[in-house]
């Protein structure tokens, strides 16, 4: 049996499982408190954790953080996901946006990055919960699984971590 992994382990692993996921949902409440989620194209991941979308100043999630900035936040991969939860705000910073600017975020915002319209989500997670395949990738996770149907042992689906005082 390995050693549990530290603190700052856990939040690499996150970081590492986090950065190739592109499309996220960010979940928010309305107005009536019920549960909004919606893709989001992330930007980027801090060392910490927290993430960074584009968005429109206008829109309805911009509107949801400012009346409730708690938000959740899933990305997944091929073999892996995390769930996050945290604080959103809207961040004016052109520096920042034109760093994160990319040629798909185009398509959203046609009119570039110094639209008065572009802004930024940042959010600061507090805690997440991540799955991540057995050591070995796909091959261990067939292994792991054969190996449950031959025994009748419950699958063990590799990595499952909660992370808090991210």
């Amino acid at each position: 049996m390995s050693e549990p992994e530290s603190h700052d382990e856990q939040v690499a692993k996150l970081v590492e499982l986090t950065k190739d996921a592109r499309t996220a949902f960010l979940t928010t409440r309305d107005e009536h408190g019920h549960l909004v989620g919606r893709p989001m194209a992330r930007q980027d991941v801090d060392l910490d954790a927290d993430l960074w979308f584009i968005t429109e100043r206008d829109s309805r999630k911009v509107a949801h953080i400012a009346a409730d900035p708690k938000v959740g936040v899933t990305l997944g991969t091929s073999d892996s996901w995390v769930s996050l939860s945290g604080v959103a705000s809207v961040v004016d910073d052109n520096e920042k946006l034109h760093e994160l600017w990319n040629q798909f975020t185009d398509a959203w915002l046609p009119e570039g990055p110094d639209s008065p319209n572009a802004v930024l989500i940042h959010v600061r997670a507090d805690q997440a919960e991540y799955w991540s395949p057995p050591v070995g990738g796909r091959v261990a996770t067939l292994v792991s699984l054969i190996k449950s149907k031959v025994t009748g042992q419950r699958y063990d689906g590799g990595d499952n971590q909660v992370v808090t005082d991210l």
